[in-house]
């Protein structure tokens, strides 16, 4: 497979691994009813101020192979830095941490180097937050399309490639182009495990929603269904093979009123597979239905596949009238359209889906996500993290106007509701010298060495002591205090009120002998240089 390399790739390649951990700080939530409110609401939905490269890892916990949909529009590195939205990776933050990485060498990065050492971290934690069944769409434009590939068939894996899509994002115009008017854009799609991936498919409009509208226990698999009555009109009955005796429901039996439209050996084979309704008409006469369903392989004129080319997907104008229509002015350049977001959301989430945006932007993908719960009643998630100071005042507020409603008069639009919280990085669990940083809750730092050790989300026990939790028979307990050093001893061994085939112990000191604890399955950490990074 091709690879592509690039002054600095060998630094942060592994980069990821060793960002800091953050934990995550409540600001404050929201709901559409009562507005801005100190206490959490525990919806779900979460908008993140910080760098989303830390912002990321501090997701880990919670969302580690969770997240259904990720879509995300980074700076396209056109060198454009006069907008409010700086599309390129000279951002102060940004060549900080070049510097940081990168080293002497970042000197002589090049703007695509630079973008590409950006870039290659996040992606690999978007790998990680993503399900196995879950996809990814990329915003990008023609200056680094051809790399972007490349560094996603690295990280994805070039199996998991599923489309390149063009969004035709003007509808006309470019007279200032040098060769040709450029009026498209693109989204680059993989999916985490190809094996998990059927096939996608685009939402069903509202008419074909309402016949499409009966479920049975073929719906993971085909979708929902419409019913076409089995009997025929208006062809000769002479047809015996089409002419035959069924058995209803209740024992009675039932010949066609001319003939059948599928032979006796097919309907029974379809039967066999629960492909046939026996319905009650309103004169208490029945009726058989074949089943057709949304998403069958049987060359049916409704099943469609998402189109590779989006031209019905919403302009970037419509983006910038969407939301200066929310805000009354213009406060942000070239917002994706939220029709563009829900039609790729449509075509990979459920009802249920968490959805990430680690580039928020304006927020367009919370705004597409509280139109898709509107309109079909669904309960998707989103978190979106935005590095730039308008995560409040641009992103979560736009997420407030849509939830509450917006405009007057006859261009009023009415609200989606929703709630979310808004959180700001807080501190790191590890200080400058690599120490457990004692500045931070004990409870943050029991979740981290809760997931460190499990890979699952920290569940607080019931039990008020130093038990963190129990996973595949072993045993977890981190014994620690703030305010002085802690030794596993045989008093500390009171401690241990949980039974498990192992047990892995966290404190300062050990005074255990070495033979009783392998004999009695017993794994001592050291806090903190044995906590695991990850």
């Amino acid at each position: 497979m091709p690879t592509l390399n690039w002054i600095g790739k060998d630094k942060v390649v592994s980069h990821h691994q060793d960002v800091p951990f953050r934990v995550l700080e409540h600001k404050y939530g929201f709901t559409a009813k009562n507005g801005d409110q100190t206490e959490p609401t525990e919806s779900g939905n979460k908008i993140i101020h910080g760098d989303n490269l830390e912002a990321l890892k501090s997701l880990l916990p919670e969302y580690e192979g969770k997240i259904k949909c990720i879509y995300i529009d980074p700076p396209y590195n056109t060198g454009n830095e006069s907008w409010v939205y700086n599309d390129n990776v000279n951002h102060p933050k940004i060549k900080k941490w070049l510097g940081e990485v990168v080293g002497k060498d970042g000197e002589d990065l090049t703007r695509h180097d630079k973008w590409l050492c950006m870039m290659y971290p996040r992606l690999q934690l978007l790998h990680k937050l993503l399900a196995d069944d879950g996809a990814i769409f990329i915003s990008i434009d023609d200056n680094e399309q051809a790399n972007l590939k490349l560094i996603c068939d690295e990280i994805f894996g070039i199996r998991n490639y599923i489309a390149t899509l063009v969004w035709k994002k003007k509808a006309g115009g470019g007279a200032d182009a040098r060769f040709f008017a450029n009026d498209h854009e693109y989204l680059l799609c993989y999916c985490k495990n190809i094996t998990n991936q059927d096939r996608f498919y685009t939402g069903l409009s509202e008419k074909l929603r309402q016949e499409y509208k009966y479920k049975d226990d073929n719906f993971e698999k085909y979708g929902a269904y419409k019913r076409k009555n089995l009997h025929q009109t208006g062809i000769d009955s002479n047809r015996p093979n089409l002419n035959y005796e069924i058995l209803m429901p209740d024992g009675t039996i039932k010949l066609p009123p001319t003939i059948w439209r599928w032979s006796k050996e097919k309907f029974e084979s379809e039967l066999s597979l629960g492909k046939i309704d026996f319905v009650k008409n309103r004169k208490g006469e029945w009726q058989v239905y074949t089943k057709m369903y949304q998403f069958s392989d049987d060359g049916q004129e409704y099943k469609t596949k998402p189109r590779s080319i989006l031209l019905e997907n919403g302009l970037t104008r419509d983006g910038n009238i969407e939301l200066k229509n929310i805000f009354k002015s213009k406060v942000f350049d070239y917002s994706k359209p939220s029709k563009l977001i829900m039609h790729l959301l449509n075509i990979i989430s459920n009802k249920n889906s968490i959805i990430l945006d680690s580039f928020a932007g304006s927020g367009t993908t919370a705004q597409a996500v509280l139109n898709l719960n509107k309109q079909d009643g669904g309960n998707r998630k989103f978190i979106l993290v935005e590095m730039e100071d308008y995560a409040n005042g641009i992103t979560a507020e736009r997420v407030k106007r849509v939830a509450k409603g917006y405009g007057k008069d006859k261009k009023a639009v009415e609200g989606t509701g929703g709630t979310f919280d808004f959180y700001e990085l807080g501190l790191p669990i590890f200080d400058d010298n690599q120490n457990l940083n004692e500045e931070v809750c004990t409870e943050k730092i029991r979740e981290y060495i809760w997931f460190s050790e499990t890979r699952t989300p920290f569940k607080p026990p019931k039990e008020i002591n130093y038990f963190l939790g129990k996973k595949d028979d072993s045993v977890y307990y981190f014994i620690y205090e703030k305010s002085k050093l802690t030794t596993l001893d045989f008093d500390a061994l009171e401690l241990i009120k949980n039974k498990g085939e192992q047990y892995v112990i966290y404190a300062d000191n050990c005074l255990l002998p070495k033979d009783f604890m392998a004999k009695n399955n017993i794994i001592f950490k050291k806090i903190p240089r044995d906590i695991t990074r990850f």
